[in-house]
């Protein structure tokens, strides 16, 4: 690996750290902020406003970046990052975090597809295997440094410095970036700012209805509407914000639609076995967040040998075997009761690391394969923005459901019931695609 590479890759790895962590580094530290902010009420839209941000921008920034190349929006991500962490540090009141919390989301939309981008740009299928499961390492790290971290700024300095720590760690990533000659060349066309703007808002109207208590139909419909004129608008588009191109090839819309559903059915449940294991099997917090490394161990373990697994298979036995996988991991909940304690716990979410591990390297190699090579951005952000969504959607659902039982099991048993239920239709949903394409960048 030449030094132009071992830069970018130090660059996009502590950027996806930074990232990652700041997805959760809140959890531990926000009782503290509301107490010393004020506006309680405002309480879960610090978290809102950085899921939507970052989860409505990360497809437009994959599109973007095939029309004006990778290296740019890379860099103009972490900047927005780096900026709204630090307003977020010198936040005065709760209403100025939100909205520096959506800022700094909007960076991390930018930032979060480039990882792979960029892989998908400079290494082989068979290698991008290995880079995936250093991605998930990164994210493995994240999930046992964010609760630490937070808890140790608030322990001996301030929550502000949860903030204030991305500041030296994204001037890093800019330095390590500059030195990148990209090989991409993009394809320069006229941006579609109103398909664009009816894209954003519409999943605007559909995220809020995950995170508001009133007028949810109302923001439904509106952003149902929305997302219905978005669609007859792009077709009409000489360069659309989302090619609707790319989903004439059966085989990534159903590999999209499988990323969708697969975490739709279970990838929240990680937000609710550490309350079990709390609950009912008396573990500490530290221990309950413990048991949910195994999803990270599995997820690694899969990622590594998968794009050789991809040549030598194709996609669509890996995609089966995953979401059989998937499918054992929702019985395994489903059967799960009082008596099961820690390492039940940690063997199930190996299983269901295994099964996402391998989901997503394969969905994500099929994303890049299967399109050409100046559609490879948006298809890649895509298909995260499709996993995205299906968990965005999945841990709401999942929510009410825990709330919606008598005792505490029972809840559980109704949420984890949910997830065993869809993820039969995803475990079907991968009969329907094909192997289509799978040899073609290699080849090139």
């Amino acid at each position: 690996m030449n030094k132009s590479r071992i830069l970018v890759m130090c660059s996009i790895v502590l950027a996806m750290l930074i990232a990652s962590i700041d997805t959760t580094i809140m959890n531990t530290t926000m009782p503290i902020i509301a107490d010393e902010l004020g506006g309680t009420e405002l309480y879960a839209w610090a978290f809102a406003a950085y899921m939507i941000a970052s989860t409505i921008l990360s497809p437009i920034a994959g599109r973007l970046s095939d029309l004006f190349g990778r290296k740019k929006l890379f860099a103009f991500g972490i900047i927005v990052f780096l900026i709204g962490s630090l307003l977020c540090g010198i936040a005065a009141t709760m209403p100025q975090l939100v909205i520096f919390r959506a800022l700094q989301g909007m960076g991390a939309g930018f930032m979060m597809p480039f990882p792979a981008i960029i892989a998908g740009d400079l290494f082989s299928i068979e290698k991008r295997g290995k880079i995936q499961a250093l991605f998930t390492g990164m994210w493995a790290l994240s999930a046992v440094l964010a609760p630490t971290l937070g808890s140790l700024f608030v322990e001996f300095m301030s929550w502000r410095w949860i903030f204030y720590i991305n500041l030296p760690v994204c001037i890093i990533a800019l330095l390590t970036l500059i030195p990148y000659k990209e090989v991409y060349q993009p394809k320069k066309a006229q941006v579609d700012y109103i398909g664009a703007a009816l894209f954003g808002i519409g999943i605007t109207c559909v995220l809020l209805v995950t995170v508001l208590e009133s007028y949810l139909y109302i923001f439904a419909i509106v952003g149902i509407l929305l997302l219905i004129t978005f669609y007859f608008f792009e077709k009409r588009q000489p360069s659309p914000i989302v090619p609707l191109s790319i989903f004439k090839n059966k085989t990534i819309t159903w590999i999209f639609l499988n990323g969708f559903v697969g975490t739709l059915a279970l990838f929240g449940t990680s937000s609710y076995i550490p309350l079990f294991l709390q609950n009912q099997a008396g573990l500490s917090v530290l221990w309950s967040g413990v048991s949910l490394l195994g999803m990270s161990v599995g997820w690694m373990a899969m990622s590594v040998p998968a794009g050789k697994w991809i040549l030598k298979y194709g996609y669509r036995i890996l995609l089966i075997i995953g979401n059989t996988l998937l499918l054992l991991s929702g019985i395994l909940l489903v059967l799960l009761n009082e008596s099961n304690g820690f390492w039940y716990v940690f063997i199930l979410m190996v299983v269901q690391g295994l099964a996402f591990g391998l989901l997503s390297t394969v969905g994500i190699i099929g994303a890049q394969a299967l399109v050409g090579n100046h559609e490879k951005g948006v298809s890649t952000s895509f298909f995260m923005f499709c996993r995205n969504m299906g968990t965005a959607i999945g841990v709401t659902i999942m929510g009410s459901l825990l709330n919606s039982g008598t005792t505490f099991m029972e809840g559980i048993h109704h949420l984890f019931l949910f997830g065993f239920i869809v993820s039969i239709f995803a475990f079907l949903s991968a009969f329907f695609i094909q192997n289509g394409g799978a040899l073609v960048e290699k080849r090139a």
